[in-house]
């Protein structure tokens, strides 16, 4: 699976991209199952946000889904923070 999450927005409205692919990882299951957690709780179309918050767009194996502070739910969080922590 490979997930794909881009941060925009902020004070400083700087980009973030990583990716992370789960083929080989330890924890390939976990990472599937917050991704399709997050998925589910996500936007079909960007959200406004709130003004200098972030906003992330997420895409799961071409999937896409839109989420933003300070409305992340619990598996967009720990989803965000891994891939943008741990990907490339």
């Amino acid at each position: 699976m490979r997930i794909v999450v881009t941060r925009t927005g902020g004070f400083a409205g700087i980009t973030r991209r990583a990716e992370l692919d789960t083929t080989g990882r330890p924890d390939a299951a976990r990472l599937r199952s917050l991704a399709l957690a997050a998925l589910s709780d996500a936007w079909p179309d960007r959200p406004a946000g709130v003004p200098d918050g972030f906003s992330y767009e997420l895409d799961v194996d071409g999937v896409t889904a839109y989420c933003a502070d300070p409305e992340l739910s619990p598996s967009q969080q720990e989803l965000v923070s891994k891939v943008l922590g741990e990907g490339a």
